[in-house]
């Protein structure tokens, strides 16, 4: 008989957006004239840079004509796209990464569950609390959790470390040692993000317990703070403890094309062995590589045009998130996040759950935002709202819970 993996049985019952999307949509069904304005999921609106879907034709162009063709690429990635990344994301920045430590993927949120394959199932994971919920599930359905418990929403063998307001939004050390630690900045969902200063005691305590962090910048381009790193690779030592993800999905719009890349430092070694290595070895045995047409989509990004109309979105973005914080500090909710990151967090008023006042909000503001219970224990009594939708729906949305006086 076929056995099945049981840690997936171990998980919750639901993925936190398919609960969002089953209770928008019972809503939807008794009340089908509501107006809803979606501030909830972090998915983009604004379509692709036009340099980008130029780009995108003439590789298609590109796999019609038999002299032009391309077949089977790379699993790492062509080197029309990992090289300017090598010399816009990091050299430019002072920082020294080759080209094949870089490796294109179809999104950091593939990269980040699948990074596990290369890793024991004996390691002891630390993740922020709250937390991106893909850290945690990932590793339980490689058995690295332990078990579930319904009454402390957390999982018995991870390492929580509170991320709150209390601490400034910074974790601290772990008192156990931990051998996977997860740090995302901007941080999905507070929005708020880690200095030089905070960055390098995670990277000395990797470096020196052995550790390995894994470093989600999926936001970085939404970082507008001259003294906030944009890398993990920019804190001295990182480059021997610290694997790095980034995304297209959120600075480029690529969220429906799919494209993103992960960084393995040659000198990241553990029990003697490179991770590049491994992860190359994962790479070319599980993945076939981000399509030809993409990655020539990805690396318009580069060019000064693409440069300039990529930005313009992103000024978009960052306009909403101000128009969210704002409005909400007028009607006197406490707000973190929102000026180096799409994402607003907002402290629920008195002391309301977080899926009572997404209740709240969307019945009676018909706004729809993310409770911050699903992010984790410690985001009870916040919701996150993006500013990835469009300006006039956000300001709309805004006065809408303005208007509710709560």
């Amino acid at each position: 008989m076929a056995h099945i993996n049981e840690n997936y049985l171990k998980l919750p019952g639901s993925y936190l957006f398919s609960e969002i999307a089953r209770r928008t949509a019972a809503y939807v069904n008794s009340h089908p004239d509501a107006e809803l304005i979606k501030l909830g999921i972090g998915d983009v609106t604004r379509p692709l840079a036009p340099a980008v879907t130029q780009a995108m034709h003439t590789a298609v162009d590109d796999l019609s004509r038999a002299e032009s063709f391309y077949g089977y690429g790379p699993e790492q990635g062509y080197d029309f796209l990992r090289d300017p990344i090598a010399q816009f994301d990091f050299a430019a920045r002072g920082v020294d990464i080759c080209v094949d430590e870089i490796f294109v993927s179809d999104g950091a949120k593939s990269d980040c569950g699948n990074i596990g394959d290369i890793l024991s199932v004996d390691n002891i994971v630390a993740v922020c609390d709250p937390v991106y919920p893909v850290y945690v599930d990932t590793n339980a359905m490689a058995g690295r959790a332990g078990d579930y418990s319904e009454d402390t929403q957390r999982w018995s063998d991870i390492v929580y470390m509170p991320t709150t307001a209390e601490n400034g939004f910074c974790p601290e050390l772990p008192e156990k040692d931990v051998d996977i630690i997860y740090l995302c900045s901007p941080n999905n969902p507070t929005g708020t993000v880690l200095n030089a200063h905070q960055l390098k005691k995670w990277v000395d305590y990797a470096n020196e317990h052995e550790a390995i962090i894994m470093f989600d910048a999926a936001y970085e381009r939404f970082v507008i703070e001259p003294d906030i790193p944009h890398s993990i690779y920019e804190i001295e030592g990182a480059k021997t403890c610290a694997i790095e993800f980034r995304s297209f999905s959120k600075t480029a719009g690529f969220t429906g094309a799919r494209c993103g890349y992960t960084v393995v430092p040659k000198e990241l070694i553990r029990g003697g062995t490179s991770l590049n290595t491994l992860w190359n070895r994962r790479q070319t045995t599980k993945f076939n590589g981000a399509s030809y047409v993409i990655q020539r989509g990805a690396a318009a990004i580069y060019t000064p045009e693409g440069e300039r109309q990529i930005e313009e979105t992103l000024a978009y973005y960052r306009y909403n998130a101000h128009i969210i914080k704002e409005g909400l500090e007028r009607a006197g909710f406490d707000v973190f996040g929102a000026v180096n990151s799409p994402y607003v967090w907002c402290k629920t008023p008195g002391q309301m759950g977080s899926w009572d006042f997404f209740n709240v909000l969307l019945e009676q503001a018909n706004v729809i935002t993310t409770p911050g219970a699903g992010f984790g224990p410690a985001g009870e009594g916040y919701i996150r709202l993006t500013a990835f939708g469009d300006t006039q729906d956000t300001e709309k949305a805004v006065m809408r819970i303005e208007a509710l006086k709560l």
